[in-house]
Formats: C-alpha cells, structure tokens, sequence
C-alpha cells in the first residue's frame, strides 16, 4: 500500500476542523427541530470538511484514527446537535463495514467519502417480525429490478447514496447502493416521532428501481459476529452522551442568564441556590460519566481490531458497549429531566425548547430497548453466555 496522501488530513487537522464547525451547528439546533428545519446545508459542510474519513486508513486519503477517535468526534458532535448525529450515522457506520469488508468495495466508496459525498440507510421495514425483509430484487437480463418500501431511512434526505437491502428469487439477502436520483427511488419526509425529528428518518419507496451489478454489494453471509454490529450500538450510545452533555451546556446557561431563585429561597442569584448547584451537579456527574463509558466501550472495540477481530476480544467488546448504552441512555432522561429544576414555570416555555432533550433521547433509547442490553449483559457476566450475532449487539 502507499503512504499517506499528501492532500488527506489527519487526526489533529480533522478535530481542529471539528472545533470550528460544531459551535455554528449548536448555535441553531434548538430553533432548528423547533421550526422543524431540516440542517442540509450543515450536514454538506460536515461532509466537505471530511468528517467521515476519521476511519478511513492513511493510505487510501484518510485520518487512519481509532475507533475511540471517532467517538469522541460522535459525542462532540451530538453535543452541538443530536439530530445531525444520528442523522450521519449511516456514513460512518459504512466507513466501518467497508473496514471490515474486501479491498474492492473500499477502493470503490472510500474516494466518495473524500470528496464530500454523504450517504443514507433504507433498510429497516414495518410489519412482519422484527428485521425482516419483504422488498423484493428479480433479475431482468443484464441487470435487476427491486420493488418495496422502507421505513426508518434515517439521514437518507440529506443523502447522496442511498443503500438499501432486499431478498433475490433464493430468498438471499441483497445490498446495494444506488444514487439518489435513480428513477423509481422516492424518498418521503414523514417521520413523526416525538424525537430526533430531523434525522430525515421516513419512508424510502423502491418502484421497479434499476439496480446494476456494480452497485451490489459484496457482504458475508455467515453469522459470524462482525465489528461493525457493536460500532453501530455505540454509535447510539454517543448521541445519549451528547444530549446528556447538552442538556448540561442548557441548564448552566439558563441558571446564569434567565432563572430567577423560588421566593423562600435565601439565595440571590439562581446561580447560588444550593438545589440548583445540586441539580447542575448531578447533570455533569452522569453526562461525564455517560461519555466516559462510551469512550471505554470504544477501546474494546479497537483492542479487537488490533487483535484482528479475535472472536472472544469481539465479544467482550459487544458486551461492553451494551453496558455502556445502559448507562448512558439512563444518564441522558435523567440529565433531561434534571435540567428543569434548574428553573421555574419558565422553563418549560416553548421558546426553549428544552424538553427537546428528553424527545431526543427517548426516542435514540427506544431503538434498542435497555432492559434487554442490562439482561444479556447479566447472562455472560453470569453464565458466559454470548450476546446474540445480530444487529443488535
């Protein structure tokens, strides 16, 4: 393999890149979701600036960085605007599978990453058991035709790619990638959940779309437990560390700036109230405590990878990401929810827009429910039973 490219950027130049654009993202994030604005124009700035390619190795243009590296981008960046992060979840969850994947897929996609090229998911469909798939994918001469629907396309909107996956005439499972102007490929803005509602997560249509050979990937059919799969999880758990590390950037400026102390309070100032300084406190405690885990988690997945995905290294590593997604959904609703008494009646006005934080991470922690992460967790921990190899741990 070559050496680094000349044009690429590190590790260093990547978080400096970082640093200037996440505060202009945070700026306009509460008026954002309130206005219900979908942020195209900073999801294009994050993707120009190469924020995809921490991942990307040296030799093929990118940081080359650790997977700990790229969480503590994740963590920052949900911090600024949660929707954002989840919302390119997908590019970075490719970076990953592309990691793990054959060199030819990587020397197709990685160029695309580094020239600003953003990517969206249309994999997930309602009805049926839950992960199964119905679209269909039929050979008509030298290429194929697919038919379905999709929900929970998350980031897809925002989107240069879309990649999607359906069943072929064996019943095998099929990924491809296809642009977003293909014909016949409809993409529908109608997620209406309580949260995280500008994370473009709607309806994807697939109406007797074209699908070249080229465009199908090369994916493993086995059940083998994959690095990826705990990425993913993780991922989730970044963005419930950065709402929590929101709501604490919320509640600090609303005690200083706009709280006002109860009557019978001896305090002056909100700021000296000891219930508010206990409730701020209470916030950093969990939101540093929830980041913290994620970071922790993020190392076991890199001592696999540097073990070359040892199996039993890939376990641990799945099961420490779901203590860590434990952790930190119940950090993030409670960190939500303690920002409100840090203020009276005030601060549930709308013109806040603070309960956005418990919208937000209730509905990042109903992707995954956390009882059943805390329950496989307690069976290895007690019997050494493995996390199941599916797309959950």
């Amino acid at each position: 393999m070559s050496t680094q490219n000349p044009s690429s950027a590190g590790l260093a130049e990547l978080y400096e890149r970082a640093a200037r654009i996440l505060p202009e993202l945070a700026e306009g994030a509460a008026e954002r979701e309130r206005e219900r604005e979908l942020p195209h124009a900073q999801i294009r700035r994050i993707a120009q600036a190469r924020l995809f390619t921490f991942r990307i190795p040296a030799e093929y243009g990118g940081a080359g960085s650790s997977v700990q590296d790229v969480f503590r981008f994740v963590i920052d960046l949900a911090a600024a605007d949660s929707n954002i992060a989840q919302a390119v979840r997908p590019d970075f969850g490719r970076v990953e599978a592309l990691l793990a994947g054959p060199e030819a897929e990587r020397r197709k996609w990685f160029p695309r990453f580094l020239a600003g090229d953003v990517f969206g998911n249309a994999g997930w469909e309602i009805g049926g058991s839950n992960g199964e798939i119905r679209s269909r994918i039929t050979r008509h001469g030298d290429h194929f035709k697919v038919n379905g629907t999709k929900f929970y396309s998350t980031g897809a909107l925002y989107a240069d790619w879309i990649g999607a996956a359906a069943l072929d005439d064996d019943g095998e499972k099929v990924f491809f990638t296809l642009p977003r102007d293909r014909e016949g490929l409809h993409l529908i803005d109608d997620f209406d959940g309580v949260g995280q509602r500008l994370t473009a997560s709607g309806t994807t249509r697939l109406d007797d779309v074209t699908v070249h050979p080229d465009e199908i990937s090369i994916r493993d059919s086995g059940e083998r437990r994959s690095p990826v799969t705990p990425f993913l999880q993780l991922y989730l758990a970044a963005v419930e560390a950065g709402i929590a590390r929101n709501a604490l950037t919320d509640a600090v400026d609303f005690a200083r700036e706009r709280a006002r102390p109860i009557a019978h309070s001896t305090a002056r100032r909100s700021v000296d109230d000891p219930y508010v300084q206990h409730a701020v406190g209470e916030i950093a405690a969990r939101a540093y405590a929830a980041e913290a885990a994620v970071l922790h988690a993020a190392a076991s997945i890199d001592r696999a990878w540097h073990a070359e995905l040892r199996p039993d290294l890939l376990t641990l590593a799945s099961v420490e990401v779901a203590q860590a997604q434990v952790f930190a959904i119940e950090g993030a609703l409670k960190s939500a929810e303690l920002l409100f008494d840090v203020g009276g009646g005030s601060a549930t006005g709308r013109t806040h827009n603070l309960d956005r934080h418990w919208r937000n991470a209730r509905t990042v922690a109903n992707h995954n429910p956390r009882y059943w992460k805390a329950a496989v967790v307690g069976a290895f921990r007690l019997n050494g039973t493995e996390p199941p190899a599916n797309g959950l741990f």
